[in-house]
């Protein structure tokens, strides 16, 4: 065997030894991201764990709560239930009046001023009155003159027919005098008409309140010249409202109709006076509805007005149910505070109760608003805590009452 086949096992064998070392870097660099992966996910595993236990703590964590106790009263305490209530505005019974002038001329002056109580036939306006004046005066000299000749036409005439029976005069000339007579007659009958035409001018440049009341308003300046008539009421000069008759008008939608009737007892507060409450009747409905808001305009008369309600102002009406019949004893009434009372998604009204420290929700049937309070006509029995304030999150959850 020759040297030179000796050496070639010798490099195969080196070879195979070769192929079985092990690389010590990647060998290292591989442990090291194995623990390093271990290490995170025990990291991971603790904080998760961490987390979960905080938020149980937390959510676990009673809410400070504060509770109002569920009332009973009795119904002559919290008056008749409100049915329905909406916002409207105080009206006048017979509306406004607006006074014009009936003859044209130049304001002269005014007699009253805006707030001013009047009485019926009461001077309001004064127009310049000279045309007036020199038209009756023009008017009864004429009459004068007409009545003369209406006398010496009668005498003629009464002479004539004297003539006449004697036969001095021919007929021709009594119908002639006959004539003249009835001529005479009529023109003073003419002038007399056109006399009472010109008083009745004159006393139209003195514009009189035709009902009790109190001026609104002005609407035009002394000096201006006032004419009959006139678009959108140009030709007005005084606003006159009677006051004695104060209503609230407001829109009730069609749905409600059915909790509205004649003579139903309301009440009205207006906005300007949140703590005065007066109260009403239902007295008119109207014989049409709001196509387009789907609506009906309702009045009701307030019963004892006074002198801070005044036309325009809005005002919030609420309808009651009916009292009792006599001899019946009405059930007490379960009142919760308004803050007290939620409302769900669905529409639903319910109130959070504080029971054995947790909240529990307990859905109710309202009847109306009494003062802040508000009628429960089911749900409730009375003597319960129920929540106000910020309300809990959700079933069952722990609360501590604040004291």
């Amino acid at each position: 065997m020759d040297a030179g086949s000796g050496v070639e096992p010798d490099k195969r064998l080196r070879a195979d030894l070769m192929s079985l070392r092990l690389d010590r870097e990647t060998t290292v660099s591989s442990a090291r991201s194995r623990g390093l992966r271990r290490r995170s996910l025990a990291l991971i595993v603790i904080l998760v764990v961490v987390i979960l236990f905080v938020g149980w703590r937390v959510i676990d964590r009673p809410l400070m709560v504060t509770v109002a106790a569920v009332t009973l009263s009795s119904p002559d305490q919290v008056g008749p239930a409100t049915v329905l209530s909406g916002s409207g505005y105080i009206v006048t019974g017979e509306r406004y009046v607006s006074i014009g002038v009936r003859v044209p001329g130049r304001i002269d002056r005014y007699f009253v001023e805006e707030g001013q109580s009047v009485h019926r036939d009461e001077p309001l306006v004064q127009l310049d009155d000279r045309d007036y004046r020199a038209v009756v005066a023009r008017t009864e000299a004429g009459l004068a003159v007409a009545r003369a000749n209406a006398g010496l036409a009668a005498a003629d005439l009464k002479r004539g027919r004297a003539l006449r029976a004697q036969q001095v005069i021919s007929e021709q000339e009594f119908d002639v005098l006959r004539n003249k007579a009835a001529v005479t007659q009529a023109t003073v009958t003419e002038l007399e008409a056109g006399l009472a035409q010109a008083r009745v001018n004159l006393e139209y440049t003195t514009l009189r309140a035709p009902t009790d009341g109190v001026v609104l308003a002005k609407l035009k300046e002394v000096g201006e010249i006032a004419v009959p008539g006139g678009f959108a009421g140009s030709g007005d000069l005084i606003r006159l409202a009677n006051l004695s008759d104060m209503r609230a008008e407001v829109d009730v939608n069609e749905t409600d109709l059915s909790r509205i009737h004649m003579g139903q007892p309301a009440q009205v507060t207006p906005d300007a006076y949140s703590d005065a409450h007066y109260p009403a009747e239902v007295v008119k409905l109207y014989p049409q509805v709001d196509r387009q808001k789907g609506t009906l305009k309702v009045e009701v008369r307030v019963l004892r007005p006074d002198a801070r309600l005044l036309p325009d102002m809005s005002a919030r009406v609420e309808f009651l149910a009916a009292a009792p019949p006599a001899g019946e004893t009405a059930s007490p009434v379960v009142l919760v505070p308004a803050a007290a009372l939620r409302r769900d998604n669905h529409g639903a009204d319910f109130v959070w109760l504080a029971q054995d420290g947790r909240a529990h929700r307990a859905t109710v049937t309202t009847a109306g608003d009494v003062g802040s309070g508000v009628r429960i006509a089911a749900g409730l029995q009375g003597g319960e805590a129920v929540i106000v304030g910020t309300p809990p999150v959700r079933e069952a959850q722990k609360v501590r009452v604040i004291p």
